[in-house]
């Protein structure tokens, strides 16, 4: 019997070990970095490695980068600035350079300054940003032919509506029909439209970044006058660092100290996309040929679908051993149609190029099914790219997205569920549910009847008979037992907390183990209704589960409580007892015990178009707990209104500090354990040494 136990004990280990080998969670071993994406709740969670590195260009052909700027990609060749060197070794110049072929078809340097940004039309137009093309220490966009022969240059727009500033262009980007947008160093306004008519016509400025004041800065504008506010509020608006511009002429503006770094203008200059995980530091911008956003930021390269959902972020700094993924400065990125990224590296001067994965290459291939409305199409990526990773939460998305426009409405839900996406799992919900009230409402509605038709029945039979005393001669037992009737007295201090309040304190409805029942039943309460709810009202994270955490703060929040309102009693002339205060406490928790229930199983059927119906009754049930713990603490301590409600608010007071103090000694006691760990270890080393 030993051996057969010791030969499964064996076998199972050695399954485990191959899972752990066969694991559908791939990552490719040569490269130095990890991929992550966004989870339902918007976290950064690892993910399959989306993109490698495939080669890096340390030289374009024979040239050197001196300072490289900026980049632009177009059919397979790479269209870089390079501002030259301090020393005049490098001088700045525009390198046209075929990837494929490595080869250097175009450079120029005459006409340019000090360039820095460039924008490139399909038909080999270049637009560069000259900070300083004038000796006026003003630039100018100067735009070239194909050839590299200057065929234009727009200087400091004449129009007063540009200020008085210098005009410092950085980066440019050129909507269809010739309308430049440019980012000017140090300019506050936004983007600078200027027109190629008439020589150059200034349209205005566009995307100027909002400028939210704090709390204090509000309240001093409503309270100092408008003189005042002006001397002290200063709301400058954050300058834009670099933007991009997409096929459907929509501009994408990057700020990179702001709290929203990437932004997606329409005409109206209305942000269109929300991200839950900004690019931190974001420096460029670039759309791919679905819409995709591709951003980087010094070290890390994002990819986000056109609504803002992060798809991919990978990358890491270089710490000066050049490998291949990693980065010193990214100063420029770009896509090409074959999803390969291009990013320019302005320490390292250099080119990489990535390529996709089979799994990136797949989440390409069901994002543009979708969005061309080929819903049944994009399933078949998605069966590969589930089983690849079934916690890759965009595809579970996807694949709900696609079943719920087929009408699957079910397997919809699972995935759903599994995508931790509330709206999309409610409207599936609601069409599962309108089926399930169809065929089954009028059924339900006869048991309904007929189950109050023998409860009728019975009642009249016992009336008559008493078959159903034999019920209550067994329930009785429990029923007449002093602690039954002091946990279902709780029902009758709800309705009249006055009068039970009064008995608590003078008839003595009050034990320690009636409230030690009662909490235990409202910690049952607390887990089922946090754990086991409706997944659409659900607070808590599929999976997670803290139920010690939930039981101590159950029961030591009521001891808490009712400890700290009799030490503050006790000071204010308070005719209530320890236990009186507890029990007065837990009893005024009623409402939860009466209405939770409720709520529980209404969440298990509500959609978000009745979740209004849960946050009433939640309204109701708190507002009668507060009250009702108010007239415990008044009538138990014989206080009138004004000393009730000093009392509350000097307990508040008191547990704060409690807090505050149980905090510090939780911090000391860790230094202490750690001093002395420290010192253990020491000693040890010591000692072997």
């Amino acid at each position: 019997m030993k051996k057969r136990i010791k030969v499964i004990v064996t076998l199972c280990i050695a399954l485990c070990m191959l899972v752990t080998l066969v694991s559908p969670m791939q990552t490719n071993a040569d490269v130095p970095y990890k991929t992550y994406t966004q989870n339902g709740y918007g976290e950064l969670v690892a993910t399959q490695t989306a993109y490698i590195s495939e080669k890096t260009l340390t030289k374009l052909g024979d040239y050197e980068l001196g300072s490289a700027q900026d980049m632009k990609i177009l059919n397979n060749v790479a269209y870089v600035v390079d501002a030259g060197t301090s020393d005049g070794s490098i001088t700045p110049k525009i390198i046209v350079y075929d990837i494929n072929k490595d080869t250097v078809l175009l450079e120029f340097e005459e006409n340019l300054q000090a360039p820095s940004g460039i924008y490139v039309m399909d038909d080999g137009t270049m637009y560069v940003a000259d900070a300083n093309y004038y000796s006026t220490n003003n630039g100018a966009i100067v735009v070239f032919d194909s050839e590299g022969n200057k065929i234009a240059e727009y200087g400091k727009p004449d129009s007063p509506l540009y200020g008085t500033g210098v005009f410092a262009p950085t980066k440019v980007a050129v909507a269809d029909g010739g309308t430049m947008y440019i980012v000017c160093s140090g300019n506050t306004n936004g983007l600078a439209q200027i027109s190629e008519t008439d020589g150059g016509t200034f349209l205005g400025y566009f995307g100027t970044n909002s400028t939210d004041l704090s709390l204090y800065y509000k309240f001093l504008k409503m309270v100092l006058s408008d003189e005042a506010a002006d001397r002290w509020i200063t709301a400058t608006p954050l300058a834009i660092n670099n933007t991009a511009i997409d096929d459907k002429g929509l501009i994408y503006t990057i700020t990179a100290a702001d709290d929203v770094p990437v932004k997606k203008l329409n005409i109206a200059g209305t942000n269109l996309i929300d991200m839950d995980i900004p690019a931190s530091g974001a420096a460029a911008v670039a759309v791919g040929a679905y819409e995709n956003i591709y951003v980087a930021s010094q070290y890390f390269i994002y990819e986000y679908t056109k609504e803002g959902t992060l798809l991919f972020m990978f990358g890491g700094a270089d710490t000066g051993i050049y490998r291949k993924g990693l980065f010193g400065n990214i100063v420029a990125i770009d896509v090409d149609s074959n999803d390969k990224i291009y990013t320019l590296d302005g320490t390292a001067n250099e080119i990489q190029v990535f390529t996709t994965t089979e799994f990136s290459e797949l989440v390409h291939e069901s994002l543009t099914l979708y969005q061309k409305g080929q819903y049944t199409a994009s399933k078949e990526p998605l069966t590969k790219i589930i089983p690849m990773n079934a916690l890759f939460d965009y595809a579970n998305l996807a694949m709900a997205e696609a079943l719920y426009q087929e009408g699957d409405y079910e397997n919809a839900m699972t995935y759903y569920r599994l995508a931790k996406e509330v709206d999309g799992y409610s409207d599936s919900f609601w069409e599962v549910r309108n089926v399930w009230m169809t065929n089954y409402i009028a059924p339900a509605v006869i048991v309904i009847v007929v189950l109050y038709i023998l409860y009728r029945v019975i009642k009249n039979f016992d009336k008559k008979k008493g078959i159903l005393n034999p019920v209550r001669r067994v329930t009785s037992v429990v029923t007449k037992r002093k602690t039954w009737q002091l946990c279902t007295y709780m029902f009758t201090y709800m309705r009249h907390p006055v009068e039970g309040a009064y008995q608590v304190k003078r008839k003595g409805k009050q034990s320690y183990l009636s409230c030690a029942i009662l909490m235990v039943i409202m910690i049952v309460y607390n887990v089922v209704s946090k754990y086991f709810c409706g997944f659409i009202v659900k607070s808590v994270k599929d999976g997670y589960y803290a139920i010690p955490q939930d039981c101590l703060i159950v029961i030591f929040g009521f001891l808490a409580a009712a400890a700290v309102t009799y030490l503050v009693t006790c000071i204010s002339d308070g005719e209530g007892k320890f236990k009186d205060t507890l029990q007065g406490y837990i009893y005024s928790f009623g409402p939860y015990f009466a209405i939770q229930p409720f709520i529980y199983l209404f969440g298990l059927v509500v959609t978000n178009n009745e979740i209004f119906i849960i946050e009433f009754a939640n309204i109701i049930m708190i507002a009668w707990v507060v009250i009702l713990v108010f007239i415990s603490v008044m009538e138990i301590n014989n206080y009138s209104f004004k000393e009730t409600v000093k009392v509350i608010l000097l307990t508040v007071f008191a547990a704060f500090i409690f807090v505050v103090a149980a905090f510090i000694m939780y911090v000391l006691a860790m230094q202490v354990v750690e001093f002395v760990s420290s010192v253990y270890g020491e000693v040890v080393y010591r000692i072997g040494s």
